[in-house]
């Protein structure tokens, strides 16, 4: 492994990790609920409809939901950095 993919590894887990909570504030998951007229208020009413009413638990709505009103977990920040180093690498692959 070369130094330009390292580096493109680390900045994609980096950059993953501090984007997550930016993008989920940009569609609507924010720290006070889901934003009226966004997209993740458009995600939860086809989710209701979806399942007779409710959001169910665990669902991507759900678990988005949460992710923007409490910040992610130890483990999705894991999961985040994880995916944006294995993206890093792929472009670093590409390059």
């Amino acid at each position: 492994m070369g130094l330009l993919t390292a580096a493109a590894i680390a900045a994609g887990a980096g950059g993953a990790v501090v984007t997550a909570p930016i993008v989920l504030g940009a569609v609507g998951f924010t720290s006070a609920g889901i934003a009226a007229g966004s997209y993740a208020a458009s995600m939860m009413s086809a989710a209701a409809v979806a399942n007779g009413g409710g959001v169910a638990a665990g669902s991507a709505v759900a678990v988005l939901q949460s992710a923007g009103m409490a910040g992610l977990s130890g483990a999705a920040t894991a999961a985040v950095g994880t995916v944006g180093g294995a993206v890093g690498g792929l472009v670093a692959a590409l390059i």
